[in-house]
């Protein structure tokens, strides 16, 4: 196990981000609900904005911990074609489950903005944040959503990830920052001793937290 928690995971991640700190375009986004504890130690540390970029993993049925894709903003889908055909997903159970995390997208935009306006990434450098990465399913949703916003740079940052994931990621975004490559990562957890679920009410109070409210 590396990191204690998600908050000391995100202190070690700030460090190495530092060169970042001080700069006024800079925004951190977070992928909730556990990237969030994480990117809250990184925008304290760099005096920078946070907010959530809500995704969500598209789960294998029976196997939910086994992302076959995500979802994210903007109508964005991205799929493992390899492990729906390996599994046998028939298209109405794809479509099925695409539909229930839609829905879940949107229950959590609400649950964690409120009324609050879009984020605005155009011409900002974004710091891309979640607690760790196995396939890479949710992060690789998140940076296409992003990319057609106009932002001047998308960096990943995360504390743990997988590192052919870490590889397949700097295609996508204009600078990955990864603490830990593990040449396989079956579950982010196990990188943590304490990996306990963040609820909605942490995020909110993160969020509050950082916005000065």
């Amino acid at each position: 196990m590396l990191f204690h928690d998600r908050t000391h995971a995100g202190q070690l991640l700030a460090d190495r981000l530092v060169p970042y700190a001080g700069q006024p375009d800079l925004l951190v986004l977070a992928l909730p609900r556990g990237g969030v504890p994480v990117a809250f130690e990184i925008a304290r540390a760099l005096h920078a904005p946070l907010d959530v970029w809500v995704v969500r993993k598209l789960g294998a049925p029976r196997q939910p911990e086994l992302a076959i894709g995500a979802v994210a903003p903007g109508g964005v889908q991205v799929l493992s074609s390899r492990l729906i055909a390996e599994l046998g997903i028939p298209p109405d159970e794809l479509d099925h489950i695409v539909a229930r995390e839609r829905a879940e997208l949107d229950r959590r935009l609400t649950a964690y903005r409120s009324n609050r306006p879009p984020v605005d990434v155009r011409g900002k450098t974004v710091l891309l944040v979640d607690d760790g990465l196995a396939t890479g399913a949710s992060m690789r949703a998140a940076v296409a959503s992003l990319r057609p916003l106009d932002p001047a740079r998308i960096v990943v940052a995360i504390p743990v990830a997988d590192s052919a994931v870490c590889t397949r990621l700097t295609q996508q975004a204009d600078q990955v920052v990864c603490l830990y490559t593990p040449p396989r990562l079956d579950a982010v957890g196990q990188w943590y001793e304490d990996f306990s679920q963040t609820t909605d009410e942490e995020v909110r109070n993160l969020l509050a937290r950082t916005s000065g409210q």
